[in-house]
């Protein structure tokens, strides 16, 4: 069964009734334990196409499949639910809390799941990324690179199906950049999920599989054979 299954998926938004199509007729699957990027440059559509998969918008039409389900009449309080056990987030501009500790933020999502033990699941995965050094200290004390591990822990702290990383290295330098990937592929190697949305060819080159995306339709699909890796160290 596909993790995710999209046939004929549309999206159009309405502003003063005037109707602007954003999404052509996609068609689009994914399995358990791909690392996906999705390409195109701006006004694309890739974006849109990343918050329908993620349950932060809706199509306007088409089919939509997440786990086998079909998504079309899930309530807003079951899309939530989704949101918070089911995916994880990772922006570009990390959207933490300020004055608030690194443990802090990785464990606000355990705040509206039904886990327990919050403390040892945040430790696991602040040491998963490599900062367990850092766990006490506060978001502005701590580097870019440093920052988007955090976010990456906290997306990883419910332990959800997949992960969604929209241009994750945008705001960091070469170095911390590619630290952050490494640490994607490692996650991917152990059987995460995982959909990066970028416009760069370098960084889409990371993941196994490429979906390129112009005007609004999917233009290509294709395996990256020669995959970028990384040295991680001892992060993971």
């Amino acid at each position: 069964m596909p993790l995710i299954r999209v046939q004929n998926l549309k999206k159009e938004y309405l502003n003063d009734d005037v109707s602007t199509p954003v999404l052509f007729g996609m068609n689009f699957t994914m399995e358990k334990g791909e690392f996906v990027a999705i390409m195109g440059p701006s006004g694309s559509g890739k974006s849109t196409f990343m918050h329908i998969l993620s349950f932060l918008d809706r199509p306007t039409s088409g089919l939509y499949e997440f786990e086998g389900r079909d998504t079309k009449n899930f309530s807003k309080n079951y899309l939530a639910e989704l949101r918070n056990e089911k995916v994880g987030f990772v922006f570009q501009s990390f959207n933490l809390l300020p004055r608030t500790t690194v443990l802090d933020n990785v464990k606000l999502p355990l705040f509206y799941s039904s886990k327990k033990n919050h403390n040892e699941l945040a430790q696991k995965t602040i040491a998963d990324v490599g900062l367990s050094h850092r766990a006490d200290f506060y978001t502005n004390q701590i580097s870019g690179g440093e920052k988007q591990r955090v976010a990456i822990a906290r997306a990883l702290v419910c332990d959800p199906a997949i992960i969604f990383a929209d241009e994750p290295t945008g705001n960091l330098d070469s170095k911390s950049g590619n630290t952050v990937l490494a640490i994607l592929q490692e996650l991917n190697d152990k059987g995460c999920s995982i959909i990066l949305v970028t416009h760069e060819m370098d960084i889409a080159n990371h993941a196994k599989r490429i979906i390129r995306i112009k005007d609004g339709k999917i233009v290509g699909d294709e395996k990256v054979l020669n995959r970028t890796l990384r040295t991680l160290r001892t992060f993971i």
